[in-house]
């Protein structure tokens, strides 16, 4: 079956300059054009629209214990007392994953990566996400904090073992590419420490931060899991944080590294000790280091909840619970934290969160490197997408969002004198090249011949907020799963996994020690196929040469 999407601007940077053209979809791919005497199935008038690949999200915690643990904790957010869909899973639940698939899918997003998949709790996370229709996902497995690999580290063992121990845990996990949160902090926060920097040592193991960072950079590089490391740094909100992000990036060596939500590292410090923005700062080393890529992790105003296995973060930022309860579970390198939290309009430290992000993207050297994201649920939900693209792409809305702040956030950044908006461009590489080919999902993100037929159309409105909220239409592997801004129904996606090869011996290790430690064999841990019945949950990705 051929279908053709006629006369949209097509914006997609990957393929060529945007331009008035048909786009052309053939058996759930992109074909440059039928073939001569063949027919056309389906047309779509697309004139006066923007056609754009489907959108990548990079880092949205949308599965797992943490997620499931704030349901449970906050059900006045969960629950909807307007029924969904009679038929779909937990259609009467708000933020189900029914809701987060259907919800990105109106917005365009074809495709989203769950950042925090811890490997003690990898089959509980793909199940949720298998529950996620029409969107397409992954998920990074979190390494650096377990006990397995700090003994190794204090035991100096060798760059083979490290890389073979990783990529068990990549592979029986199930994961798309690994990250490292906080390293060395949870197992220093079980010691009783409460603050951890690039230079401290983990107690009772002998490694300090830097050297968790350094041993997963090199161990990443030689898997050939094609997304950098994904680091959540230390100091995270903490005042004087830019100075962390500097130090990580020399630690890096120039080797491949992506800072999570670095708009929680970019406060600055007054004369007077102060928070003041540090975006100036966090610029400059991402023009200086074009190995580092980043997402933003932009606030934006609320209610919401913050998830995160950064123990040390998460028991500081309880006392500021709203409402006030919590859930804190010290776990081996797989606890973490679940806190309510408010960020207000007329709170000035708020508000300058939510300047020094947009500071950031205005002062990005380069879009390919400085993706969209909210940490989702962290800094809002993200819904708030099209509200965050529309004041990128308008200087009049960011001055009137600023109008109505304290005149601290205006004396504190300089948000205010900046005038750069950005072009639809920059927004597709933003929100799909960039990540696509951060992932290594050169399937997509882009609308050249041979990519995933993963489309969104969207009606050309000056206000972008309800023109990006709002698909006219959007294609899942060819097929129209949005149509006039509302998912027509079930489509099942695919999560994207890595199988990278290890020495067989690390099999063998690995069970006597999960024998040993837990009373459990790998099994326990395990992600077995026939969990999800007779759906083909799984597409394999290659790993780097």
């Amino acid at each position: 079956m051929i279908t053709q999407l006629k006369g949209g601007t097509v914006v997609d940077p990957v393929s060529g300059e945007t331009r008035v053209r048909d786009v052309f979809i053939e058996d759930g791919r992109i074909i440059s054009s039928p073939a001569a005497g063949e027919a056309i199935d389906q047309v779509h008038d697309c004139r006066g629209k923007i056609i754009m690949a489907g959108a990548v999200d990079v880092h949205s915690h949308i599965a797992g214990g943490n997620v499931t643990m704030s349901r449970l904790l906050l059900p006045e957010l969960h629950v909807n007392e307007a029924p969904g869909d009679a038929g779909l899973p937990f259609s009467t639940s708000k933020w189900s994953g029914y809701e987060i698939g259907r919800l990105y899918a109106e917005m365009g997003y074809t495709t989203v990566i769950e950042p925090a998949l811890a490997p003690a709790q990898a089959m509980q996370t793909h199940l949720e996400m298998a529950d996620i229709p029409i969107i397409d996902r992954g998920a990074l497995t979190v390494v650096g904090n377990d006990d397995h690999f700090l003994s190794q580290l204090r035991a100096r063992e060798g760059r083979t073992a490290i890389r073979d121990s990783i990529a068990y845990a990549l592979k029986a996990s199930k994961g798309l590419g690994l990250k490292v949160i906080n390293a060395g902090g949870p197992a220093a926060f079980h010691s009783g420490l409460r603050t951890f920097d690039l230079d401290d040592t983990v107690p009772h193991y002998g490694a300090t931060s830097r050297q968790i960072v350094s041993a997963l950079l090199t161990a990443v590089d030689d898997i050939g899991v094609p997304h950098p490391l994904h680091v959540h740094a230390n100091n995270l909100g903490a005042i004087g944080a830019p100075d962390t992000i500097d130090a990580t990036i020399a630690a890096a060596e120039g080797r491949r590294l992506h800072f999570a939500h670095i708009q929680f590292y970019a406060y600055g410090k007054d004369a007077d000790g102060s928070m003041r923005s540090g975006a100036e700062q966090i610029a400059a080393a991402l023009a200086g280091a074009p190995n580092i890529t980043c997402d933003v992790g932009q606030v934006m105003f609320g209610s919401t909840v913050t998830i995160s296995l950064d123990l040390m973060k998460q028991w500081s930022g309880s006392k500021f619970a709203s409402p006030r309860k919590f859930s804190i579970t010290d776990g081996d390198a797989e606890g973490g934290g679940v806190v309510p939290f408010a960020y207000k309009a007329k709170n000035w430290v708020n508000c300058l969160q939510w300047a020094i992000g947009l500071e950031i993207f205005l002062l990005s050297p380069d879009p390919w490197r400085v993706l969209l994201t909210t940490d989702h649920p962290n800094g809002g939900v993200f819904t708030s997408y099209p509200d965050i693209i529309h004041l990128l792409m308008s200087a009049d809305e960011r001055a009137r969002w600023l109008e109505s702040m304290p005149e601290k956030v205006r004396e504190k950044s300089s948000l205010a004198s900046m005038t750069r908006e950005y072009s639809f461009e920059e927004i597709a590489i933003m929100t799909r090249a960039a990540p696509a080919r951060l992932l290594g999902l050169h399937d997509r993100g882009h609308l050249k011949p041979g990519a995933v037929a993963d489309v969104a159309v969207y009606d050309d409105l000056a206000d972008r907020a309800a023109m990006f909220r709002s698909a006219s239409l959007v294609f899942k592997d060819g097929r129209v799963a949005v149509k006039d801004g509302k998912a027509l129904g079930w489509i099942a996606g695919r999560t994207s996994i890595l199988t990278p090869d290890y020495d067989a011996q690390m099999d063998r290790r690995m069970s006597d020690y999960l024998n040993d430690r837990y009373g459990l064999g790998p099994a326990a841990f395990a992600v077995p196929e026939a969990a999800f019945g007779e759906r083909s949950i799984f597409k394999v990705e290659p790993c780097r040469t």
